[in-house]
């Protein structure tokens, strides 16, 4: 009887322990995978990447490896699980780019635009990362507008009713951030799925405002402004871009930690991120997150 009872019991154990394990491999086989790629930026990255994969991974949507393409003789950042550059992009669903730097390899960039085409890979441009690459025409068309010279393309602003214009190439200015500090966003399209739910408008914490940026500017789909009082326009802060069949998420917010402390920036960059991979949202908007008049950080 007593041998009886100890089967049973290991038996229910090991059940317990399986079903555990199988649930515990279905969460994981259900998050959405990221490849963060950085190493080289004419900005902090060793501060930033961790504060991205820590959002990222926090709101239990993401599994986050990080892939530096380091200087000779770097020293990496303090992620300590790295996958090494260039990773192969078939492993993930998307490529998160913190990147400002000398370019990647040829057949790196290739496969980065036949899966992105093809919608087998999804693609997210964080702030300085639209500096890079200027004559990779294809990475051009991937983020819409970054911040180049004048005679690199058109540029895009609202007017104060709301209006698009196109500046057209060689006019006006190159790229800037003639504001900086705290800023407001404005919503210019509410109904979308990374958008939907967030005020009209939410107080953005200390932060570099990009103006005049310029590109391509084809296949976007403009989500958010912010009035630069440099340039006196509402410049693009939140906006999405169709590859082929591949989606691009593109923010020029995040130039340091304090601005990706924000959470008005990590919500937006994990709905951004979510939606850019499958092309839905299920990451809510935090009840702290900011308002018309009130920023709000995680550091507080």
């Amino acid at each position: 009887m007593f041998n009886r009872l100890l089967m049973l019991f290991f038996f229910g154990l090991s059940l317990v322990l399986f079903t555990g394990v199988s649930a515990s491999a279905q969460e994981a086989q259900n998050k959405i995978r990221v490849i963060l790629i950085d190493g080289q930026n004419n900005h902090d990255w060793r501060t930033t990447t961790p504060i991205m994969k820590k959002a990222l991974e926090d709101c239990g949507r993401f599994t986050v490896d990080v892939s530096s393409n380091l200087k000779p003789n770097d020293k990496p950042g303090s992620i300590e699980k790295t996958v090494p550059f260039p990773p192969d992009l078939g492993n993930y669903d998307v490529l998160v780019s913190n990147y400002n730097g000398a370019s990647w390899p040829a057949e790196f960039n290739k496969s980065l635009e036949a899966k992105l085409k093809e919608g087998k890979i999804a693609l997210v441009i964080v702030h300085a990362a639209n500096n890079a690459f200027g004559n990779w025409n294809e990475y051009n068309l991937m983020i819409g507008m970054g911040w180049r010279p004048a005679n690199a393309g058109e540029r895009l602003k609202l007017d104060d009713s709301g209006k698009p214009v196109r500046e057209a190439k060689g006019e006006g200015l190159a790229s800037g951030h003639r504001t900086k500090g705290v800023w407001k966003v404005t919503i210019r399209d509410g109904e979308h799925p990374i958008t939907k739910g967030m005020p009209n408008e939410w107080m953005h914490t200390t932060d570099e405002l990009y103006d005049n940026m310029r590109g391509p500017i084809q296949n976007i789909h403009l989500l958010a402004t912010a009035y630069s009082t440099g340039t006196k326009a509402h410049e693009p802060m939140i906006w999405t871009i169709d590859y082929g069949k591949g989606r691009v998420f593109h923010t020029p917010m995040g130039h340091a930690s304090e601005a990706m402390h924000c959470i008005g920036f990590t919500t937006t960059l994990q709905r951004g991120t979510e939606w850019a991979a499958t092309g839905k949202v299920t990451v809510k908007i935090p009840a702290d997150f900011p308002t018309e008049e009130k920023t709000s950080s995680t550091t507080k």
